[in-house]
């Protein structure tokens, strides 16, 4: 058999293969809720989601007075761009980060310290994303 032959036979048994894993693996995905973060940003916003939140009273004050609720806290955990510069990812005991992010066309900014068991919201900012 011919080497073209050959290449041609593995490159559409490959491309079927292929085409049979992604189904495959996008339809796990949806059955378990499971999702594949590689990138910093994605990972750090999904340890935060997965733990329980707790609202300093400056935080309270800030978002009533700009009247949000957890909906938009949601929203930027899971749209929101990490600021890594700005963040203290050293820590040891609680890690602190910055999370920017722009909700109904207003931005806000918002710093998160993610402790062992549990995540604090503590600062927000609007109109201030820098």
């Amino acid at each position: 058999m011919p080497l073209i032959k050959r290449l041609g036979y593995y490159l559409g048994g490959f491309a079927i293969g292929l085409i049979f894993l992604a189904i495959f693996l996008k339809n796990k995905a949806e059955e378990t809720g499971s999702s594949f973060c590689y990138l910093p940003n994605c990972r750090v916003l999904k340890e935060l989601r997965s733990k329980p939140l707790a609202i300093t009273q400056a935080s309270k004050a800030s978002l009533q007075s700009a009247q949000w609720d957890s909906i938009q806290i949601a929203y930027i955990l899971n749209e929101g761009a990490v600021d890594f510069s700005k963040s203290d990812t050293k820590n040891e005991t609680c890690k602190t980060y910055h999370i920017n992010a722009e909700v109904e066309t207003k931005p806000a900014a918002m710093v998160f310290k993610n402790c062992k068991d549990s995540v604090y919201l503590e600062s927000v900012r609007f109109d201030a994303v820098n």
